[in-house]
């Protein structure tokens, strides 16, 4: 039950959980799940296992689990975009890619300034089209969630991806480790995670807001919350601009002022999150070796 799951740390959280509700493990088997995308229109979520080179799906309607895509090129996030295709972020081919509805691969990011990305983590997609994706080196730091090699570009940025043109550009360069990314409901902010603690002593382990303005600049940058248990790492909105994110002992829930008002426990480290269902109020949950999901009273931010 829920109550065996759920921690209240503030009284806003708890009209967000329901007491008879239960945390569901759907599958497991995976070395590193990440990057949950939902596809409302078939009722099926896809997901990365990044170490193990594949993508897995779950089907809603019959609680069937298969092999979505393998080899996955060490896929990592995933999104759905306003046509109902597949973008991902490929650790093996350092590059942000989209899966057409017939299928073929379109390769929509692989190079900035003419070098290679490093290993592109998690991606979303802007009502106007643009691609704002995160370039961290996990992908290139060893062979575990792809392939060893070093930065071309030296650094780790947040990217944007022209609409139009299809150019590449750096929407944000003072990053240690970018990682998880999202849009407020209204599109007016962004909040990407640093996972800067891995690679530096008492590095950033935060999220940051930064204000969007015309043609995708972004302003701003200060420090939205700092993750209490582990590191957070991908994350959602729901309809009322709460940030539901991933960490070390599961999901926790932050008000749009800042505040952590809440957790659900988890009994593996959680990577991402995304909200699905027909009424977008079941939280899919990637956490290290399976796939959970809880059902909830609120709504995840429409994105399609």
């Amino acid at each position: 039950m829920l109550r065996d799951v759920a921690v209240v740390l503030d009284e806003r959280f708890r009209r967000l959980v329901i007491s008879s509700a239960r945390l569901e493990k759907l599958a497991e088997g995976c070395r590193w799940a990440e990057g949950p995308a939902y596809f409302p229109a078939g009722r099926y979520l896809v997901w990365s296992d990044v170490p193990n080179d594949r993508m897995m799906r779950f089907d809603e309607t019959s609680n069937a689990v298969s092999v979505f895509r393998a080899p996955s090129g060490y896929s990592n996030g995933n999104t759905v975009d306003r046509q109902g295709r597949l973008v991902t972020c490929e650790h093996g081919h350092r590059r942000v890619t989209r899966t057409e509805h017939d299928g073929s691969i379109t390769v929509i990011a692989s190079h900035y300034d003419g070098k290679r990305l490093n290993s592109p983590n998690d991606v979303v997609v802007k009502s106007d089209g643009s691609i704002w994706f995160t370039d961290p080196a996990y992908g290139i730091d060893s062979d575990y969630e792809g392939h060893k090699g070093d930065s071309e570009i030296g650094a780790c940025h947040v990217y944007r991806v022209d609409p139009q043109s299809g150019s590449v550009s750096v929407a944000a360069g003072d990053f240690v480790r970018p990682n998880g990314l999202a849009f407020s409901p209204d599109e007016r902010r962004l909040y990407v995670a640093d996972t800067g603690a891995t690679h530096v002593a008492d590095g950033p382990r935060h999220i940051r807001v930064f204000d969007v303005g015309e043609s995708g600049r972004l302003t701003g940058g200060d420090i939205f919350a700092t993750c209490t248990s582990g590191l957070f790492d991908g994350f959602r909105l729901d309809e009322a601009g709460r940030i539901w994110t991933s960490a070390g002992d599961g999901v926790h829930c932050y008000e749009s002022d800042g505040t952590l008002i809440g957790k659900i426990l988890v009994p593996e480290a959680v990577a991402n999150v995304v909200f699905g269902g027909v009424k977008r109020n079941r939280l899919y949950i990637c956490a290290t070796t399976s796939l959970y999901s809880i059902l909830l009273p609120v709504n995840g931010a429409k994105t399609f």
